[in-house]
């Protein structure tokens, strides 16, 4: 790319709504429909198999996590690296980074499936499993573990191909595997009565089709491009990407390690309420499921910063910076309203998607979603916030937003406040984190913009 197309490049020039339009709406889209692999097996697994089945795709659902946290290390590590590249028109260190990271993905993503398969049955013990549980969820944690290399090569070059400016693309990989699980499960579990199994394998071929299509696109990539002679990586320029993609992993390894601490909590104090342990345990899983597709949204409408604020951010165009910021935030946080309302309003009708016909699981439905999202008016913020860190090279305030929510204030005060009010409390540890949080966010980004008006960077706080 030369110096004049530098100049002509739309993230410096297009109006801020439409650049976001144009790269959070795929992006949501892609996430979406990754997400919807799992909610399309429990919907089946609902159905043909029940609760227990349902159960133990929820034990077996942080090991997805856990492989787009590796994912999203790598693939948005790489995307901000790029987006501050060429914005400082360093073309080289851009192609650089990328040929690094394909490398850094296809290893990462083999070592993780060789782990989880030698280790399995250890692990379906720590995520969460209930006795009645434990040998549907190993059998269906054997199968997706195969699955999770495809899953991160789709997550990560997604962030990729989106900082390269294309992310129509992978919203279509991700459809073609959607699709694909979306036939094959129906298949599997009620024509060939396979059950669990049957759902397991639908997903991995699912992921399979979206993965190789996302690492096809890769020869074709417009701005970056991958060279043999980078594909070694070197420890100073890896260093860089793992830098700025850690905040991402860290945010998905502690959602990991909620959704581990809420499953033993679900199944500890579920077993003494009036719902039992797996109805509790499956009902908590699903909303988490059903919670992504709101978070999707965010991450569409973050992601979509990113390649805006980095560039502009290493052009030293810092007004474009804040008035992205503020656009994003703005969006964010209706986002968080409309869910709010979804999840306080329609936890039934929500729930009647997975179990028709059980009044016990609906009602525990309505009780889980209506305490855990008690305050999701306030979430869309911390996420606009860590991602606008993120993107200007600030990896250390990006962090501290996820680790305090979750580290710091969720995990502790619900193992604290269960051990005293049971499921209850486990639940209320969700909306106390969340607005703390918010005021958390609120400060470190009026602190940052403070400075920026001190420098003369912008003109208006």
């Amino acid at each position: 790319m030369n110096h004049n197309e530098s100049l002509q490049n739309p993230l410096a020039t297009e109006p801020i709504g439409k650049l976001i339009g144009k790269y959070s709406i795929p992006t949501a889209l892609t996430l979406m429909v990754n997400y919807l692999y799992n909610i399309v097996d429990q919907v089946f697994i609902g159905q043909g198999v029940g609760v227990t089945g349902m159960a133990a795709t929820n034990v077996s659902f942080p090991l997805t996590i856990i492989a787009i946290a590796i994912a999203l290390l790598v693939g948005d590590g790489c995307a901000a690296n790029v987006s501050l590249y060429l914005g400082r028109k360093q073309q080289e260190l851009a192609d650089q980074t990328v040929s690094h990271a394909v490398t850094l993905l296809i290893g990462s993503g083999i070592a993780l499936a060789l782990l989880c398969s030698l280790f399995a049955p250890s692990l379906v013990s720590l995520l969460g499993a209930t006795e009645t549980s434990f040998q549907e969820s190993l059998s269906y944690t054997h199968i997706i573990i195969w699955g999770l290399p495809f899953l991160m090569l789709s997550s990560s070059l997604t962030a990729i191909i989106r900082a390269d400016g294309n992310p129509q693309y992978t919203m279509k990989c991700m459809m073609v595997g959607a699709a694909v699980n979306l036939v094959l499960d129906p298949i599997f579990i009620f024509i060939f009565h396979m059950g669990i199994i049957g759902a397991g394998i639908a997903t991995v071929i699912g992921e399979m089709a979206a993965g190789l299509l996302c690492l096809r696109y890769v020869r074709h990539l417009k701005h970056i491009h991958i060279q043999k002679r980078f594909l070694l990586p070197t420890r100073p320029l890896a260093l860089r990407i793992l830098a700025l993609g850690f905040p991402s992993l860290i945010t998905q390894l502690l959602t990991a390690a909620v959704q581990i601490v809420m499953n033993n909590l679900m199944a500890r104090y579920g077993a003494q309420s009036i719902y039992g342990s797996d109805t509790a345990l499956s009902v908590y899983g699903m909303m988490m499921k059903i919670y992504q597709i709101a978070h999707s949204m965010f991450v569409g409408v973050s992601s979509a910063t990113q390649p805006i604020n980095g560039y502009n951010f290493g052009a030293k165009n810092y007004t474009r910076v804040y008035r992205t910021y503020r656009l994003a935030a703005a969006i964010a946080m209706a986002i968080s309203v409309g869910w709010f309302f979804v999840y306080q309003i329609f936890s039934r009708q929500i729930g009647m998607l997975f179990v028709s016909g059980n009044t016990v699981y609906l009602d525990c439905c309505q009780h889980i979603f209506r305490f855990y999202m008690g305050a999701f008016f306030l979430y869309g913020i911390h996420m606009s916030t860590a991602s606008f860190f993120q993107s200007i090279g600030q990896p250390g305030k990006a962090l501290c937003i996820p680790v305090v929510r979750q580290a710091i204030v969720l995990i502790p005060l619900s193992i604290l406040l269960s051990s005293k009010f049971g499921l209850d409390g486990a639940l209320m540890a969700a909306p106390i984190s969340d607005i703390l949080v918010f005021v958390l966010s609120i400060a470190l980004v009026a602190m940052e913009f403070r400075q920026w008006k001190h420098r003369q960077w912008i003109s208006k706080p």
